[in-house]
């Protein structure tokens, strides 16, 4: 547990595991591709050091002297390329299974996705045991394919291969594949963005009192991380992270709205939104647009539909349970934001 190496350390999962593996004394290696985007890391005792999961050589100098490699980095969200995300997610993780083992490195622990399992509307409570099915059939997807299934699909074809070189390698391999994350320092997840949204004085939004999903806090997730560096099960694993228990999406939310002092909008009805998200979603693919509209299928699917899954294995195996309850962990969440001014 002397010698690791985290990739992705800058992003929002990545940040949180260095600085938990801080504080439980160790000291890790962290791999940031863009230097600037590296300033939380600056306040806690890590050495940094720049490199690009996507070029082999980079991860080879990363790795050299490691005997335990964490892979959080990814190219996360629902919009670009097939290409580009497939650079990052699959050849990117190609690129730390075999830097690795070529340094020997016995032990490697990624960062797969729930969405590996299908995040379809489903009564059924997924778990480990469930088959991947990442890919959404969203009304004409042939026609506009979704990014979100980019990253969905990336994402489980990444696992595949890791696993498969695991096993060819001898590496002991851990997935790690969390649900929906919020907490301190999240932007892009979805929670945040709702409170910038009412925070502007919208009265209506997307969604339903009746489905539920799972959620995890970043500082559970981190500690999951370092359960399962400790533990150094040998052979192939995969966890899902996610609280115990799911809950109401439309719960949630007015829980965030609560702690942020903002008035709960309105839920609209999926037929209402749907139609205007894909001529959004369509008419910024047609034009070519750098980011995603407002509204896409897939940003609107998610605010509808009911999606579980199964909290045992990690808990069975490593013994993991969240530690801060969902009134804690969000009143800390809105707490940074309010504090940083970013609400």
């Amino acid at each position: 547990m002397n010698n690791i190496v985290l990739t992705g350390a800058s992003g929002f999962i990545g940040s949180h595991v260095a600085e938990y593996f801080c504080n439980q004394g160790l000291h890790p290696v962290c791999m940031v591709r863009n230097m600037q985007h590296a300033r939380f890391l600056n306040t806690i005792p890590v050495t940094t050091v720049q490199g690009d999961i996507r070029n082999a050589d980079d991860v080879r100098r990363a790795f050299g002297n490691a005997d335990l490699v964490i892979h959080t980095a990814a190219k996360v969200g629902e919009w670009g390329s097939y290409g580009d995300f497939h650079e990052v997610n699959v050849d990117g993780t190609i690129n730390v299974i075999n830097a690795a083992h070529e340094a020997g490195i016995h032990d490697v622990i990624i960062t797969g996705s729930n969405s590996c399992y299908g995040e379809e509307s489903s009564q059924e409570i997924k778990s480990e045991a469930t088959e991947y099915n990442p890919h959404y059939a969203y009304f004409m997807d042939a026609l506009f394919p979704s990014a979100l299934n980019h990253y969905r699909d990336t994402k489980t074809l990444a696992n595949v291969r890791a696993m498969e070189l695991a096993s060819q390698y001898a590496i002991n391999l851990s997935i790690i594949e969390p649900v929906w994350v919020y907490g301190e320092r999240e932007f892009h997840t979805g929670f945040y963005d709702f409170l910038t949204t009412v925070r502007s004085g919208l009265p209506f939004f997307p969604g339903s009192r009746k489905n539920k999903l799972h959620t995890i806090y970043v500082r559970d997730l981190a500690r999951l991380y370092y359960l399962t560096a400790r533990a150094r099960r040998p052979g192939l694993h995969r966890y899902l992270a996610c609280d115990g228990t799911a809950e109401y999406l439309w719960t949630l939310l007015s829980m965030f709205c609560r702690e942020a002092n903002l008035k709960m909008p309105k839920p609209l009805p999926k037929a209402f939104v749907y139609p205007l998200a894909f001529v959004m979603e369509g008419s910024a693919q047609l034009l070519g647009a750098r980011s995603a509209p407002l509204l896409t299928r897939a940003k609107v699917n998610i605010f509808y539909d009911n999606i579980e899954y199964s909290a045992e294995k990690a808990r069975s195996e490593l013994g993991f349970e969240s530690r801060y309850t969902r009134e804690q962990s969000i009143r800390q969440t809105v707490a940074w934001y309010i504090e940083h001014k970013l609400l």
